[in-house]
């Protein structure tokens, strides 16, 4: 809910006889404007007619009491206010030099540039209060004491070296500077603070961390934009500091942990956040009625799970995210390692709304009487799920998110074998039919899915491997994959003239025909590393292509190319006659019992 909006000039927005305090939450990211920043703002001010407008700041307005300081929870805006209060404290000190040639109009200007930075009557009060990353508070203190404005506080070591004081001492050397090229300096000061005071910026004053997500969504296209998790962890955190203040670092560490066990794609994060309500819907109810967790909704969540226990939600969901990176594969668990290959194939394959269920059963395994192979069966089955559904679209993308919950509520009392069968049970009913399944792959799959092509590929190659042949096809090398998909007959517009003689006995329009026919399909399609090198050459120099001395063309050793090693040359009938033999394999790899046609 949106409690007001209003364009204030800087002059009312930092009034000297308002109490109102902006603070920025404790554990906000840090204070990262610089020099480009800060030149942008003073030339902007100096440059423009007075009533310049600086952009907009939404805060979270909870306070009932319009006679006490009104301490205002600053969600988008931090830079730009901590900017502001350093040009302020720039102006104070340019006062300051000369306060004995002032005449009493100046005195009155500096003594509310002072009201801009501290409250009057309560000297150690700030009008803006930074965040505490990095020192930040601690400096701008420092900055205050040294002119003036506050009692004595030391300045932190090495803040010469942080953004706060570099940025105070930016906007004292423009002033400074600006003042010097005058004849009249403390006219030309007061001038441009003129300027400052009737610049003017947009106050939104929201009622809760839910309203101010909703709207910095639509608002925010400055820097980089504060996430729906970044929320999260401000309520999260701010409410522990009420709860329980002298403890409220070992919480930050927590949280700072669960991060990193999730990685560093944010993505990733929200969709922990959503899945986690999901995984414990049924016990979390209690407290959050929503039927599923959306981006939509996430923020009003985690508010009411803040607000029934902020300290219980954090451990919980703490613990939980040490389950969601073993998911991952970024956390090791010799226990359970022969869950790893399968989770890995299971994101390979794109199968994240899974996880709702595994982050279930995996923090639940005892009570379900889950074992290791219990878990392998259901991820592989998984993993059979997704090859097809992602193939066929069967079923559809707005349903696959809800399927994890269906199961969760439909399980009951099950445990053990129960829990395996139920599960292959439920996908066999919504999986694509086998005949759905066949006529995918037998199309143009590459065209239809890449990532399913490469998939159906790579576990067709593992499937014959021996553990003296065994190979890595997911290994990456500076971020890439080693092995790529090749097509055998080239995919490119011009198709070269000895393969159209090869394909099509010199025929280019035919050649044309079935290029468009069954380059895509699968038995044109193989998996060579260095798949760059090969591209439209001749189909013997793609089969015996070397690079340092090794096989990197079709003699790569991988039974998946072993006809194509031991052809000289290609044909479409050799295209169908090898897709029909691999088609007929992955039906069998991916069979799901109980699919019937």
């Amino acid at each position: 809910m949106i409690k007001s909006v209003n364009n204030y000039p800087i002059s009312q927005l930092f009034d000297p006889e308002g109490n109102v305090v902006y603070a920025v939450p404790r554990y906000q990211r840090e204070y990262t404007w610089g020099k480009p920043h800060w030149e942008n703002l003073f030339d902007d001010l100096l440059e423009n007619d007075p009533g310049y407008f600086l952009g907009s700041i939404i805060c979270i307005n909870q306070s009932d009491d319009a006679i006490a300081v009104q301490q205002l929870e600053v969600v988008d805006g931090q830079q730009r206010l901590t900017t502001l209060s350093l040009l302020f404290a720039a102006i104070f000190e340019a006062f300051g030099n000369s306060v004995g040639e002032l005449d009493e109009e100046q005195m009155v200007e500096r003594n509310n540039m002072k009201r801009k930075l501290v409250l009057r009557g309560n000297a150690d009060q700030m009008r803006v209060v930074p965040q505490i990353q990095n020192k930040n508070q601690e400096d701008f203190r420092g900055i205050l004491s040294e002119i003036g404005a506050i009692a004595s506080y030391d300045m932190p070591l090495n803040a010469g070296n942080r953004r706060v004081l570099k940025g105070f001492r930016y906007f004292r050397k423009r002033i400074h500077e600006m003042v010097e090229d005058k004849t009249e300096g403390s006219a030309s000061l007061e001038s441009f603070v003129e300027k400052v005071n009737r610049a003017s910026v947009v106050k939104i004053e929201v009622a809760s961390h839910t309203d101010a997500y909703v709207l910095f969504e639509s608002l925010n296209d400055r820097g980089i934009p504060l996430t729906a998790v970044d929320l999260i962890k401000n309520k999260l955190l701010a409410q522990i500091e009420r709860d329980d203040a002298g403890r409220v670092d070992y919480y930050f560490d927590q949280w700072r942990n669960l991060l990193e066990d999730l990685g560093d794609e944010y993505a990733i994060h929200e969709r922990f956040f959503r899945q986690y309500y999901n995984a414990f819907r049924d016990k979390l109810k209690a407290v959050v009625d929503v039927p599923i967790a959306t981006r939509s909704n996430l923020i009003r969540i985690f508010e009411k799970l803040i607000n029934h226990d902020a300290k219980d939600c954090l451990t919980s969901t703490a613990s939980a995210g040490r389950t969601y990176s073993f998911i991952l594969s970024r956390r090791h668990d010799e226990s359970m390692r022969d869950l790893v290959r399968p989770l890995q194939d299971l994101e390979r394959i794109q199968g994240s709304p899974s996880y709702v269920l595994l982050l279930n059963f995996l923090s639940r395994k005892k009570e379900l009487q889950l074992t290791n192979q219990h878990l392998v069966t259901i991820i592989q089955t998984l993993v059979k799920f997704f090859v097809r559904r992602n193939l066929t679209d069967t079923p559809p993308t707005n349903e696959v998110t809800r399927i994890p919950l269906r199961m969760l509520e439909g399980m009951g009392e099950i445990v053990g074998n129960d829990v395996v069968e139920y599960i292959e049970k439920e996908l066999a009913l919504i999986s694509s039919p086998n005949m759905e399944f066949r006529r995918r792959l037998e199309g143009p799959i590459y065209d239809e899915n890449i990532g399913v092509a490469r998939f159906v590929l790579a576990a067709l190659a593992d499937a014959s491997m021996t553990r003296e042949t065994m190979t890595n096809l997911w290994e990456k090398q500076n971020g890439q994959l080693k092995w790529t998909i090749e097509h055998i007959f080239p995919q490119g517009e011009n198709i070269p003239p000895s393969w159209i003689d090869m394909i099509a006995g010199g025929d280019a329009v035919l050649a044309k025909e079935y290029q468009q026919r069954y380059v895509h399909n699968l038995g044109n399609l193989t998996i060579t590393g260095y798949n760059s090198s090969l591209g439209n050459k001749g189909f013997e120099k793609k089969r015996d292509r070397q690079e340092a001395g090794l096989p990197v063309g079709y003699k790569n050793g991988l039974e998946l190319n072993e006809d194509l090693a031991n052809s000289t040359g290609w044909s479409v009938e050799q295209i169908n006659a090898r897709g029909a033999k691999l088609v007929a394999r992955a039906m069998e790899l991916f069979k799901l019992d109980g699919v019937d046609d």
